[in-house]
């Protein structure tokens, strides 16, 4: 396979993170041509050009327009902010592109359903970006759930904290606003939603509570705003194998900095994975005597692919940032036509209506059937 050429939107937190991933896939799987980094769009040309010589890219724009048009880009990485993905991903479909977008798809449904009938009708790939999905430890717990280790599943649990919001005081930005979505539950719930949809599939219905811990915030030039999304929220659910679980979500946590803490419970045993300590699961079965029956700490190794891609010796951990690596490689192997790891739009579409039907039941005060909307939307 040649080398894919790309272009990357935005340049924040998540955008250097797809630049790393560009520059690191080569060498580190050693099996792909080295991307060329071909063009980076920004909101100005003089930012567009400063964070191009930074991230190794051969060209800038200000104009993220030019770059989904140019016959020289393979692949948009794109990592705005979530109102704009839609207008980017389906431009970039429409011009013949390969999408890597940042999750969530979209702020509201419609743009996400819009989105994947482009990725339809364009027959190029469109994936996104969970990348949590792609630590050797939630591959290894996918074997232990698929050979059977700890029995049927029947409840799952699901925690994701951080306390970036925690603080009353911090001023208003725009994850406060109403257009950034619904709050906790869509900023990063979509998280445990794309874990649950590689380990046990997807979601029967649920019953869905949203709060705000504070009615407003400061603003920089004095006075306060209304906060208007929720950074707190609860979800109860019946999965489609017919399991129970509990989502809750909490981005005004104080003390968590980046928590995602699940527990699957089966009939002859338990799996407990804590992303604070992301190089480890433990794990629990009912054989043996019950004098020495107890959980097992399991810490990822090169025997845990791909991990020894990174790192020879066991016990050396991998970061964030190399699940970013891990998912540009599934991301390559999907566009040359082989089976790959990663969730794309239609994945995608689905983890979104599990969000909408979480938020209507937070408002409606009652169960939504989840698989209904799903039979409704393929009618």
């Amino acid at each position: 396979m040649t080398a894919l050429k790309i272009g990357l939107i935005g340049t924040g937190y998540m955008g250097k993170c797809h630049a790393l991933a560009w520059n690191s896939v080569a060498p580190v799987f050693g099996d792909v041509e080295r991307p060329h980094l071909a063009v980076l769009a920004e909101a100005s040309k003089e930012l567009a050009e400063k964070k191009a010589r930074e991230l190794g890219f051969a060209r800038a724009t200000g104009d993220w327009r030019s770059l989904v048009e140019d016959p020289a880009v393979d692949v948009v990485s794109i990592t705005t902010p979530n109102a704009f993905h839609p207008e980017m991903a389906i431009a970039a479909l429409e011009a013949g592109k390969h999408v890597w977008c940042e999750k969530p798809m979209a702020v509201r449904l419609d743009d996400a359903e819009r989105m994947r009938e482009a990725a339809r009708v364009s027959t190029r790939v469109a994936v996104l970006g969970y990348n949590y999905i792609q630590n050797p430890v939630i591959r290894l717990i996918r074997r232990i759930l698929d050979e059977g280790q700890i029995g049927e599943v029947n409840h799952v649990r699901l925690e994701m904290d951080e306390d970036f919001m925690a603080n009353p005081e911090d001023l208003f930005y725009w994850k406060s606003e109403a257009s950034s979505g619904h709050g906790a539950l869509d900023d990063f719930g979509v998280h445990p939603l794309s874990i649950l949809r590689v380990l046990l599939g997807g979601v029967r219905r649920v019953c869905g509570h949203m709060t705000k811990p504070y009615a407003d915030r400061p603003l920089q030039g004095g006075g306060r705003r209304a906060v208007e999304t929720y950074d707190i929220a609860t979800v109860l659910m019946e999965l489609e194998n017919g399991a129970s679980g509990l989502i809750a979500l909490n981005r005004s946590a104080w003390g968590r900095k980046g928590r995602i803490f699940l527990q699957i419970f089966g009939a002859r045993g338990s799996v407990v994975y804590d992303q604070e300590r992301m190089n480890e699961v433990q794990l629990y079965t009912a054989d043996g005597t019950k004098e020495t029956q107890g959980f097992r700490t399991i810490l990822t190794g090169p025997q845990h692919p791909p991990y020894d891609k990174f790192i020879p010796a066991p016990g050396h951990g991998l970061g964030f940032n190399d699940l970013k690596i891990i998912e540009c490689r599934e991301l390559i192997r999907r566009i040359a036509g082989e089976e790959a790891y990663i969730l794309d739009f239609e994945d995608g579409i689905r983890i979104e209506r599990t969000v909408d039907a979480i938020a209507r039941s937070a408002h409606e005060d009652r169960w939504i059937d989840v698989g209904a909307d799903e039979r409704r939307a393929a009618a």
